[in-house]
């Protein structure tokens, strides 16, 4: 019997997370997005990106520019846990809107964010001065 040859991972049927998927409406998105922040409140990490972009090529993009025609530039987002990617675009005159909705989201799920343990600068210094304070004390004697 010939030794089995290695899959070509190329060839293969693409994985469901993988695939392509249309952006969502900015509602849906929000909504799903906050499922997101809702499933990673205990444990994970929810990673959100916001990209201009004109949803057009480079070619096109150039072919528009040399006839002269506008480029309607519109802001793409996305937002994964590692498990589920979503997307949407948003237009110039939805922004304002979309942007409140967000914040609201944002400022909703923050309270699982864990406190970070800082030293206190005034704390530091002032056991830096007293330690100063007994060595002149010590070297006056």
């Amino acid at each position: 019997m010939p030794p089995a040859q290695p899959r070509n991972r190329a060839s293969s049927a693409p994985t469901p997370s993988s695939s392509v998927k249309t952006p969502l409406n900015s509602d849906s998105f929000l909504n799903e997005l906050t499922a997101m922040f809702e499933r990673s409140t205990e444990k994970g990490s929810v990673w959100v990106t916001l990209k201009r972009s004109s949803m057009k090529s480079k070619v096109h993009k150039n072919k528009m520019n040399t006839a002269g025609e506008a480029i309607d530039y519109r802001c793409l987002i996305r937002a994964t846990d590692g498990k589920k990617k979503i997307s949407t675009t948003v237009g110039p005159k939805e922004h304002q809107r979309f942007q409140a909705s967000y914040a609201t989201i944002l400022k909703a799920h923050m309270t699982s964010l864990k406190k970070r343990e800082r030293k206190d600068k005034r704390k530091a210094a002032d056991t830096e001065k007293k330690g100063e304070a007994s060595k002149k004390v010590a070297a006056s004697k």
